[in-house]
Formats: C-alpha cells, structure tokens, sequence
C-alpha cells in the first residue's frame, strides 16, 4: 500500500477526500483496489501506460483524490485522455462531479454523425469548447435526481435538448423533454427510453440499437461477485418497486454493453446479459429495504 505519508510529493497517492466510489479501480484496476471505506494505491507506475491510467484516474475522480508526483493537480492538462472511447461509438465523459455523486457519464454516437451525452459530467468551459469542436451533441439524457445537477447547464451550452421522467421532475424542472408514464418511448435514432422506477421514483435507463444499456443507478456490473447487481443499500425511493420494475423488464431489454452511472461496465452476448438480468430480477425480489449505507455497496 502506498499512504500519503509514505508517497508524499515524491510519488502518486490517494489523499484523504476519497469516497469510495470506485472510479479510480474502474479506470487503473491493477493500480488502485479497495481498502475500507476508499481506495488505495498498490504500487507507483512503472511504464507510460500505468501512468496514464491512473492519469485518467485523476482526471475522473470526483474529489481530486488520486494525485500525481508533487500533489499538484491540473484538470485542464493537455494530456487528458477524455472524452475516453469505450467502443466506436461511446465515449467515458471522465471529470465526474461531486453534484451527481461522482457518477460516471458518456457520449453516444448517432447514425447521422450526432452525439448524445447521457448523464454528465461536471461542466467547464475548457471541457465544452473541446468535446464540441468536432462534435454536435443534440440531447442531454438523464438518468434519475440524483445525475441532473449539470444537466441545464451543459444542455444550454450545447444548445441540446435536456431529458427527464416527470417521476424526478423537480431536480430539473425546465427540462426540455419530460417522460411520462411507465411505457417505453423511442426518443431518438434507435435510442428508447425505458422508465424503471425504484431507485428513484423516476429513474429511466436508456436504450441504443439493442446494443448499449445506459442503467443509471439501476443496476450495475460487480465485480467482487462478477454479475449484475443492484445497490440496495442506497435504493432511494423503493427496493420493491426496483424489484417490480426488473421483473417486468427483464425478458424484454436486449443489449450486449451496460453502462451504469456507478459501478462496473461489462460487455457480453446478449443472451448471457439477459439471462444474467432475469437472475437479478429474481434476487431482487428477495430484497427488503435497508438503512442508507455507501459503505455497504458491492463494487
């Protein structure tokens, strides 16, 4: 392990703001791993890559945690590996905020050459002037309350449309399309929209070309159990409803990548994703409510 004590100025370190969140492990997992209630650092980098990775560590953490030689921090340095590509036609935004729980957010690309941004990262100047250079992003699709404090901000500067479900309609109240009701809506070139109440009271995880699940804080991939899971213990609005919501769905959603807000990113075949997410619609309706607890989350 590598304290701030004994990596001080000379190396890498994890500062004492972490929260546990899991992005730095997402983003350098043979670097950063789980130590009680936040991450650490395992070893120094030993070549470019290493150090890249847990530069994109740093650029995404929430709190600024992960810092470099010297404990100096620069969020708009040239080397910044973000928007990062995931596949050829999403993006890691990176530069996760502490106004939506440091949750991961992403930018799909359309047939027509457009872009989506689901969810979002925290706003800066430098960051739009660069992601819109050579892109033109039509529509800011959130997730649930807790992902929209950025979300008018970041569709004003796009000149985007902002997305919501009526169910969280107050965290973002001049949004520019509301969802309503608990059907399906296709609200763009092959993306649907699908409520998924439980989480929060408006939860909706999105939908694009039977190919990517952007699950909000639905459900995610754990790694520690290598399966699909839900947080229960940070279920906000109702674990049942959760449970009812999965059970409905679960034999209709077809998607080989899930990209959650927190958590996991995994890619399978979609049969064994949808067989993976009946057997977590299953589970999930053994589940009762639980105190709020971050610590209790299986990342």
């Amino acid at each position: 392990m590598e304290s701030t004590a004994e990596a001080g100025p000379a190396g890498w370190y994890v500062d004492e703001r972490c929260t546990d969140c899991d992005v730095a492990r997402q983003l350098a997992p043979g670097l950063v791993r789980a130590a009680p209630g936040r991450s650490e650092l395992v070893r120094q980098p030993q070549n470019p890559a290493e150090t890249a990775q847990l530069r994109a560590a740093a650029l995404a953490c929430h709190t600024r945690s992960i810092r470099p030689p010297g404990g100096r921090f620069d969020p708009a340095e040239p080397d910044d590996p973000f928007p990062l590509p995931l596949d050829e036609n999403v993006l890691l935004c990176g530069h996760n905020s502490p106004r939506t729980a440091g949750a991961n957010s992403y930018l799909l690309r359309r047939p027509s050459g457009h872009w989506m941004m689901v969810d979002t990262p925290r706003y800066g100047e430098p960051l739009a002037r660069r992601w819109t250079a050579d892109r033109r992003i039509t529509d800011v699709l959130l997730t649930h309350r807790d992902h929209a404090a950025h979300g008018r901000r970041w569709a004003d500067r796009l000149d985007a449309r902002l997305w919501i479900h009526e169910g969280d309609l107050d965290a973002a109240p001049d949004a520019d399309r509301v969802l309503r009701g608990r059907a399906p809506t296709e609200i763009g070139e092959g993306v649907v929209a699908v409520p998924l109440p439980g989480h929060t009271r408006g939860s909706v995880l999105y939908l694009a070309d039977e190919r990517y699940c952007f699950s909000g804080d639905s459900f995610y991939w754990a790694r520690t159990l290598d399966d699909l899971e839900v947080a229960q213990s940070v279920t906000w609005y109702s674990i049942e409803e959760l449970a009812a919501s999965l059970a409905s769905v679960a034999g209709e959603l077809r998607f080989t990548w899930l990209l959650p807000g927190h958590g996991g990113r995994k890619r399978l075949p979609p049969e064994e994703m949808g067989r993976r997410l009946r057997r977590l619609a299953e589970r999930a309706a053994t589940l009762r409510p639980r105190p709020v607890d971050f610590t209790a989350v299986r990342w």
